[in-house]
């Protein structure tokens, strides 16, 4: 009984989890699975936060303190915003390649640690990995974008 019991413990979290993108995208600030290129958008910053920041395209949902944390990795000290101004307090940060290549590395690190998360998941609960290698696949996807961010950002 117990087992079953655990089972539809982890149903509710994973419905929980499926609807939590539709919590947080109601105002239309998320984008599509669409592929556009980083030029598309208004802003570099708008561009950004759409590729990282959407867990619908990155795979990793990134909390108010996991930008915190983030930004203090790279070197910045940041309270607490919306998320959206945090991210783009922190783009602010980032005006050098250096700087920037300091908050790629954390963003980074912090996406690599959530993967391992995913991946352990996945592992325990094989029904559920479908649901997690989608998450890994976009994340990688999201990590491997970072040097042309780099490149395009400071060129």
């Amino acid at each position: 009984m117990k087992k079953f019991e655990d089972l539809e413990n982890l149903r509710a979290e994973f419905d929980a989890m499926s609807n939590m993108s539709d919590e947080y995208c109601n105002d239309g600030s998320c984008p599509t699975d669409e592929e556009a290129d980083l030029k598309d958008y208004p802003s570099y910053t708008e561009a950004l936060y759409a590729k990282i920041v959407a867990p619908n395209v990155s795979g990793i949902y990134l909390s108010r303190w996991d930008i915190k944390e983030i930004a203090g990795k790279a070197g910045d000290s940041m309270a607490i915003h919306p998320r959206k101004r945090m991210f783009e307090l922190l783009m602010k940060f980032a005006v050098s390649q250096e700087r920037m290549s300091l908050v790629l590395d954390a963003l980074e690190e912090h996406m690599l640690d959530k993967i391992n998360i995913y991946q352990e998941i996945a592992d325990n609960y094989p029904y559920s990995a479908p649901i997690f290698e989608e998450k890994i696949t976009k994340a990688e996807a999201t990590i491997k974008l970072f040097p042309q961010i780099l490149k395009e950002y400071f060129n």
